[in-house]
């Protein structure tokens, strides 16, 4: 199976559910309903409220903005989200990502890394004891 370069999802065979609910399905819930298929982190956490901020953002994301700007990486990705671009700080840059189906309950920090991966050299002349009596010619 091909994935296209810069993918970060596998690419899904057939319709894509959650849970045995297709994103229609998805939609059309109540707050409460969806609430009871999510995790059990986030379920607590959408119980207990939103704050100002988490608000705003997702009000914006509903209203249709072309391209939301946020600095909150602890937004839960909801079904009404799907299809829309997001630009997340990442501590340096804002990254933007497509909100995609298999991206519904987890956060937006998920998609916008914050630290980049490290990738060590090899030792250099003088680093270890041994390299000592490496000849330099």
């Amino acid at each position: 199976m091909a994935r296209k370069i810069g993918s970060k999802l596998p690419k899904r065979k057939g319709e894509f559910t959650y849970r045995g609910n297709t994103i229609e399905q998805l939609q059309a819930m109540s707050p409460e309903e969806f609430t009871e298929l999510l995790t059990a982190r986030e379920r607590r956490s959408i119980r207990r409220g939103f704050n100002e901020h988490q608000k705003d953002v997702m009000q914006q994301i509903k209203d249709g903005a072309d391209n939301v700007r946020t600095h909150y990486r602890n937004v839960i990705i909801l079904p009404d989200m799907v299809g829309k671009t997001v630009a997340v700080y990442n501590g340096k840059s804002f990254l933007d990502f497509e909100i995609q189906p298999e991206m519904i309950g987890h956060r937006f920090g998920e998609f916008s890394q914050s630290r980049p991966k490290v990738s060590h050299g090899s030792a250099g002349v003088g680093a270890t004891r041994s390299s000592r009596f490496v000849p330099l010619k």
